[in-house]
């Protein structure tokens, strides 16, 4: 394996529907140890995550910044790196392009959720953001469940443009719509990827709906308004990536739901038959350091 990977590569190594499988997997594996993650705060209103995990026989750290207003710079939001280890040996093994994983993990955690939890997934499929995960949970979705029409909101135009010409790309069916909450009335299937640092959606969803929320992954960050998530716990069913989430989770944290008692994807994983249930799907993602050693698995098995 070429170390370090460039983003080509490791995009090359971590196809969506494999790392979903992957993750699947990883979430069946007793020996997967995940301490909790470090956040350091930086000097100019970032963070530095410190993210460990390890099976028997791969060992990872995930070292990255998040810049909230680097895009203002010209510079991507994340930045950094995943390295990988032999478990057994201590040897470095791989050196994983740290954005790449990131944005390819995260959506195929939510291909994962929507494959065990979403009432329909034919689509439309609603992006709200239209950066990195935008694209990510795009290209998940189109090839993982077999998204024919996406419909993209965002609050740059230029770049909710350019999401459209990618999803056409790719043959999809694709529009920019400029109501995010009225476009909710008419796609199944939603992923919410904002900077979370306001309530972007105030309207409900769908009621056979399945949302993936993954912009806010700090008790600060928030994407929709309380009332809506207040209703969604009320009339569907409310699902957290991780236990992680029960002090990350901001869109609910600040809702005032009790998020210790939600299931978690482990646990839909091991019976989806328990968790299905009539009603909107809310699955909210706040990021874990397994998915990045599930990714790094994978890019080892290739």
């Amino acid at each position: 394996m070429t170390l370090p990977l460039t983003p080509h590569q490791t995009a090359d190594a971590l196809p969506y529907a494999a790392l979903a499988d992957e993750i699947e997997t990883l979430l069946r594996d007793p020996g997967v140890v995940v301490p909790a993650r470090t956040v350091q705060a930086l000097a100019g209103g970032g963070s530095l995550f410190v993210m460990p995990a390890a099976d028997a026989r791969v060992a990872i750290t995930k070292l990255i910044t998040f810049i909230p207003d680097n895009a203002a710079r010209g510079l991507p939001a994340i930045q950094g790196d995943i390295v990988v280890f032999d478990a057994v040996t201590g040897q470095r093994t791989a050196l994983l392009d740290g954005p790449t994983v990131t944005a390819r993990r995260t959506a195929a955690v939510s291909l994962l959720a929507a494959r065990l939890l979403a009432p329909r997934t034919d689509g439309p499929l609603l992006i709200v953001g239209a950066g990195v995960q935008g694209r990510s949970h795009l290209e998940a979705f189109h090839h993982g469940l077999g998204v024919r029409e996406v419909w993209v909101a965002s609050r740059g135009a230029a770049s909710a443009d350019a999401l459209v010409q990618h999803a056409r790309g790719l043959g999809l069916r694709a529009q920019h719509v400029v109501d995010a909450d009225a476009a909710l009335a008419h796609c199944p299937l939603v992923v919410s990827c904002t900077s979370a640092q306001a309530v972007a959606l105030r309207a409900r969803p769908r009621t056979d709906a399945f949302v993936a929320a993954v912009g806010a992954f700090t008790p600060r960050m928030v994407e929709w308004a309380p009332e809506v998530c207040r209703w969604l716990a009320g009339q569907g069913l409310l699902v957290v990536d991780t236990r992680d989430a029960d002090h990350e989770a901001g869109d609910l944290l600040q809702a005032g739901i009790n998020v210790p008692g939600l299931a978690a994807l482990a646990d839909v994983v091991r019976d989806p038959a328990a968790h299905r249930r009539s009603g909107p799907v809310f699955f909210k993602s706040c990021g874990w350091a397994g998915w990045d050693l599930a990714a790094a698995r994978l890019a080892l098995r290739r």
